[in-house]
């Protein structure tokens, strides 16, 4: 009799596993479909290899890892997967970077998150997002990497520093450091996902931001310098075109009817600069109130003439390009259908623009 106890043992096993799948199915969709439902949700979510880039930070639980991958579109259920890691005993998440596949079974990549080697770097991933202003930057970097968001905007504001950079960038000028700017490396912090070493100091890190704009200044020079614009103007009238379109195309013509308006000496009065000139505001209501046109700030292209003292965002590749390669029309007025789908309406003439409002934001 003792010879048969490993088999049962086996076989008790082999009963558990399939009642905890069986339970777990209960749980989440009850009976019926529910095995086939958690043998499904273990599986890939593709049968295409693509390989994703994700960051588990320090100190995530294994539930707060399992909302990562299913945020990343790696596991097919969060639910699932936090009850399947604590079957498999894989609840002891490292902090790292992953590049995981969504290939890989759901037992794969929870092997792969709990292997102390398995991380391909212990840097964090830092995103700056098209539009963020340059606070929201200093804020981002803060909560990852904990250095002050005081001292990074201190840092942006030292002309000593940008003389540094202006040394070692061609696309930072002197034209950055005009007396007025709120924080005058605002459009220089250029968007995109970086690998930031926990180590590097604020200088490092906000010359990783800038080493990224040079290298699409670099790819686009020829238009820069055709542009007529200075490299300053250029990111200037870009990080008012990112903030108000977000289709290319949309660009593109704000842009044009941007350039139109400067040919002619007519007023940008865009609503996106007095935004800014505000820097706190409720809703994007408080800066198309007629009441905040009337504030006095060098960002505010109701009240005074020509492009904003300086950037009012980080702007992206495409809103750069759209003031390099802008599409050419003869339209001077444009408004968004904001209480729709975002559709762009452009007119040629104010009676245009007004019916346009009338239609679209009325």
């Amino acid at each position: 009799m003792k010879k048969m106890k490993p088999k049962k043992r086996r076989q008790t096993k082999q009963v558990l596993t399939f009642s905890v799948l069986v339970f777990l199915a209960f749980l989440l969709v009850g009976a019926g479909l529910g095995y086939n439902y958690v043998t499904d949700a273990i599986s890939p979510v593709s049968e295409v290899s693509e390989v994703v880039t994700i960051e588990i930070v320090a100190g995530s639980s294994a539930d707060a890892a399992m909302n990562v991958l299913h945020q990343a579109d790696l596991i097919k259920d969060e639910t699932v997967a936090k009850y399947y890691a604590r079957y498999l005993k894989l609840t002891s998440v490292k902090a790292g970077i992953y590049r995981l596949d969504r290939s890989w079974t759901l037992k794969a990549i929870l092997e792969k998150i709990n292997d102390p080697a398995g991380a391909v770097s212990k840097d964090v991933l830092l995103t700056i997002v098209p539009g963020d202003w340059a606070r929201d930057v200093a804020g981002k970097i803060e909560a990852k990497l904990g250095i002050d968001a005081d001292e990074l905007i201190a840092l942006w504001n030292d002309d000593a520093y940008l003389d540094e950079l202006d040394a070692m960038f061609d696309v930072i000028t002197p034209a950055i450091k005009k007396n007025g700017t709120r924080i005058k490396l605002e459009g220089y912090l250029f968007p995109e996902t970086y690998f930031i070493n926990p180590d590097w100091s604020a200088k490092k890190i906000t010359e990783r931001f800038i080493a990224q704009a040079e290298k699409i200044y670099d790819q686009h020079q020829a238009e820069f310098s055709a542009s007529g614009l200075t490299t300053h103007q250029v990111i200037i009238l870009a990080s008012v075109v990112q903030f108000e379109a977000s289709k290319p195309e949309d660009m593109k013509n704000v842009a044009q009817v941007f350039l139109n308006r400067m040919d002619i000496g007519m007023m940008l009065q865009s609503s996106v600069t007095i935004c800014y000139a505000l820097y706190e505001y409720d809703s994007w209501k408080d800066c198309e109130a007629e009441s905040n046109r009337l504030i006095d700030s060098r960002y505010n292209t109701y009240k005074y003439a020509g492009l904003p003292i300086g950037p009012i965002t980080n702007p992206s590749e495409n809103a750069i390009d759209a003031v390099l390669n802008p599409t050419p029309n003869d339209y001077y007025y444009f408004i968004a259908d904001v209480y729709g789908d975002g559709t762009v309406y452009y007119a040629k003439t104010y009676a245009q623009h007004l019916a346009n409002i009338e239609k679209y934001l009325k």
